[in-house]
């Protein structure tokens, strides 16, 4: 579709990966939109610790350069690059049935953007804008869980209780019949994880084995807790993703013996048990429908403004800035 001169709009500001632990706010030129597309201004984004930190850090490895590159990315790895996946705002201008409305949409840290309408995924009722940013997150988790296989009767630990692992602890639970411990060596974690409602423990000494065991500290050593954990036969999910750091492990010991399965899941592909009959977008408008609980508000622990952004995202990378889930307000 030709883009319409009549639908142009004022020039926007984004965060950009300037280099490597460095970033600045660049002006963006929105041009004109065609008819299929829309125009967005921003509410709120949400900063994904972990990838996001990581990308800050210039950590993505060059052979997944392509892998890694996120819906309307600009530049290339390491730098620079405009980069980020959660953003929630609202139709200012578009079809009549997507304008007024509240969208999110899987694009980086933007005042304002024009996206084609298909891009746009409305935001449901009893969901607000401010926890809506969560639904990138809830997606993952909610991936995690497919890829995971659980089934009734299952005993399930979950290791790392940041934002993705409290979002997969939460959604296991509501499975009948399955009990299941988060664990973080982190006592500060215990808080949030109780407050959603789960079993905590920094110990996890006790409370197995487990049937199931996903990983989701982003750190080797909760992986080679992970093995320890499972029980014979168990599955392992891991869910981290370490860029180019290397996990060492424990192969040779005790992970034949009792037969245990490691298994990835990462969130560019759906899930294979589901594949066939769930679609990209099918998962997210079911990853937005999933946060009508208010006490998922427990796992976004802090805010600040679009302008604070490169200050924030060296915070973070350098672990000097505590966070769950940080969101952005435009």
């Amino acid at each position: 579709m030709e883009p319409d001169p009549s639908r142009s709009f004022r020039p926007a500001r984004a965060f950009w990966v300037e280099r490597p632990l460095s970033g600045g706010i660049r002006p963006v030129d929105l041009g004109p939109a065609s008819a299929d597309d829309v125009c967005i201004e921003a509410l709120f984004s949400g900063v994904s610790r972990g990838t996001e930190a990581l990308v800050f850090r210039g950590g993505v490895p060059l052979s997944q350069v392509a892998a890694m590159r996120c819906p309307f990315q600009e530049g290339e790895f390491p730098a620079p690059v405009k980069y980020g996946y959660s953003l929630v705002g609202r139709v200012i201008d578009g079809p009549p049935e997507l304008r007024g409305r509240t969208a999110f949409v899987l694009h980086p840290h933007q005042t304002c953007l024009v996206v084609p309408a298909a891009a746009a995924v409305p935001v449901p009722e009893g969901v607000p804008a401010e926890r809506a940013i969560l639904a990138a997150n809830m997606e993952t988790a909610l991936n995690i869980v497919w890829d995971a296989g659980i089934q009734p009767g299952d005993r399930v630990c979950v290791i790392g209780a940041g934002v993705v692992g409290l979002l997969t602890a939460w959604l296991v639970r509501q499975f009948p019949a399955v009990p299941v411990l988060v664990h973080d060596v982190d006592p500060a974690k215990a808080a949030a994880a109780n407050d959603l409602g789960l079993a905590f423990a920094c110990d996890p000494a006790g409370f197995g084995p487990f049937d199931i065991v996903i990983h989701a500290s982003g750190n080797p050593a909760g992986l080679r807790t992970a093995l320890e954990l499972a029980e014979f036969e168990g599955v392992i999910v891991e869910a981290s993703w370490f860029g180019d750091r290397e996990a060492a492990l424990p192969l040779g010991e005790a992970f034949h013996s009792r037969r245990l399965t490691l298994r990835s899941s990462q969130v560019g592909a759906v899930a294979a048990s589901r594949r066939g009959r769930t679609s990209h977008r099918a998962r997210l408008e079911l990853a937005l429908r999933l946060l009508t609980d208010d006490r998922l508000d427990r796992v976004i622990s802090g805010e600040s403004d679009f302008e604070s952004l490169p200050e924030v995202m060296a915070g973070l990378a350098a672990g000097t800035l505590a966070a769950l889930c940080h969101r952005i307000r435009y």
